[in-house]
């Protein structure tokens, strides 16, 4: 693939999962002209809950680019109401995973499309139209792939894992099921064949960013593509901003750093953005390397981050791709 130097805007693919993920999504959808973004989003967190489709790097994704996320969360609604699950927990019900009003509202229009015949990436975008976002947003497949977390203590759903047990159990190793009946969509492909920039956005590498990659194919599309490739480090001074992503590093006997992050994806990057907390290992980076700041806590620290990254890339190949 060629990267368009005569766009008129540049076109920009994320891959995302995670509260981290979605932080840096709203940062380019901010720093990019209107519809100039596409989110392909991890589905491997995927499960049924109380008979519903629930899909939450797809919701987390969703919300803050609509900006109705819980601003302490990250994920979940802002102003949440939580009527259904008080009376789910009267009748002795599964509350370990916190479904609000609002968002079990979604929930259950989604399941509802689906059973109907519709694909993920169908109810996906019609979501998002609704919920007025200009970004597409695009599962990473439509089939069926869930993450499953071997620990010390068996085999868990990775909700079961991340949210029912708090990751407490150890990590030995993960499995992607279904992951080789995955499919390229014909949304999702013409994504990564249009895009000028490909952003790994700072989401845990193991659980978030492999089961996309997991798909086949789109491990070798990015490989094959000639347009910039950026990873953005989910780890900051050997820990990470959200989640267990330094956690499953240290279990799986590697090094909480950003050079762990490197080596498991380098392979298809073309640059990589480290903290400046970590500048001391910019000299160790083997791509082109930037250091910025890349805490996110407000809409303007995301955008500036975005904005970084823009730059960076289009100094990679003296591309076109560059902010509004």
């Amino acid at each position: 693939m060629a990267l368009n130097k005569k766009a008129a805007k540049p076109r920009v693919v994320a891959l995302a999962g995670g509260v981290g993920g979605a932080k840096l999504a709203a940062g380019l959808q901010a720093a990019l002209p209107p519809a100039s973004l596409t989110v392909i989003v991890n589905t491997g967190d995927d499960f049924e809950h109380w008979g519903l489709n629930i899909c939450p790097d797809l919701d987390t994704v969703l919300y803050n680019l609509a900006d109705k996320h819980n601003p302490e969360m990250g994920w979940g609604r802002r102003d949440e109401v939580w009527t259904v699950l008080g009376e789910m927990e009267r009748y002795a019900g599964d509350s370990w995973f916190r479904i609000g009003d609002r968002d079990l509202a979604l929930h259950l229009r989604r399941t509802e499309w689906l059973r109907m015949g519709m694909s993920l990436t169908e109810v996906t975008d019609r979501l998002r139209r609704m919920l007025g976002v200009s970004s597409a947003i695009l599962p990473m497949c439509d089939e069926p792939v869930r993450t499953l977390v071997h620990t010390d203590e068996g085999d868990l759903p990775f909700q079961h894992y991340f949210v029912r047990r708090r990751c407490e159990p150890a990590l030995l190793d993960l499995s992607f099921v279904g992951a080789e009946s995955a499919t390229l969509s014909s949304e999702v492909r013409k994504a990564l064949l249009g895009a000028d920039l490909i952003v790994f956005c700072p989401s845990n590498p193991y659980v978030s960013i492999d089961p996309i990659l997991s798909v086949p194919g789109f491990r070798d599309f990015l490989r094959q593509s000639s347009v910039p490739k950026v990873a953005v480090s989910p780890i900051v001074g050997g820990q990470a901003l959200k989640g267990p992503a330094a956690k499953m590093m240290r279990e799986l006997g590697e090094v909480s750093s950003p050079l762990t992050v490197l080596d498991h994806l380098g392979d298809v990057l073309d640059g990589f953005v480290i903290d400046h907390a970590d500048a001391a290992l910019a000299d160790a980076v083997i791509l082109p390397a930037l250091v910025t700041d890349t805490i996110m806590t407000d809409l303007p620290s995301k955008e500036r981050l975005a904005h970084a990254i823009l730059a960076f890339a289009a100094n990679l190949q003296s591309s076109p791709v560059a902010a509004d």
